[in-house]
């Protein structure tokens, strides 16, 4: 199956879990606070919290069973790297009120202005350090 086939199956799939969430449990299917609600002090409805974030670490198990290939998953070796990146994106979920999923693709989708100001910066700084990673 062609790349852009896929990109657009996993889009759709991402859409429709988006909406099944909210129709089921009427939260907003972001990610940093699915997660962070998993964390002490636990949640009370943890259960659906818990097999969200294992249908994300299986869902490339999915895709190998699909697309017959593993996708490839390229992460830095730098341990400096990725520690300085996880804490830069964590304090921008709590700086930003939510993540790329629950205002790209949530907030977006209800028209919230502080979603599109969120998702803006989040493409800004995408593109700055794409920018700076190959260039600098």
């Amino acid at each position: 199956m062609h790349d852009y086939l896929l990109a657009l199956l996993g889009g759709a799939m991402i859409g429709f879990a988006a909406v099944l969430l909210m129709a089921a449990h009427g939260n907003i299917m972001g990610v940093s606070g699915i997660v962070n609600r998993l964390l002490p002090p636990i949640a009370v409805d943890w259960q659906w919290r818990a097999l969200f974030v294992l249908g994300t670490v299986l869902s490339p198990v999915v895709a190998m069973l699909i697309s017959g290939q593993f996708p490839e998953i390229t992460i830095t070796k730098n341990p400096a790297v990725l520690l300085i990146g996880g804490l830069i994106v964590g304090v921008g979920t709590v700086t930003g009120n939510g993540c790329t999923s629950g205002h790209g693709v949530c907030g977006l989708s209800r028209h919230s202005t502080r979603s599109l100001v969120a998702t803006i910066v989040f493409m800004l700084s995408a593109i700055a350090t794409v920018y700076v990673v190959r260039h600098l």
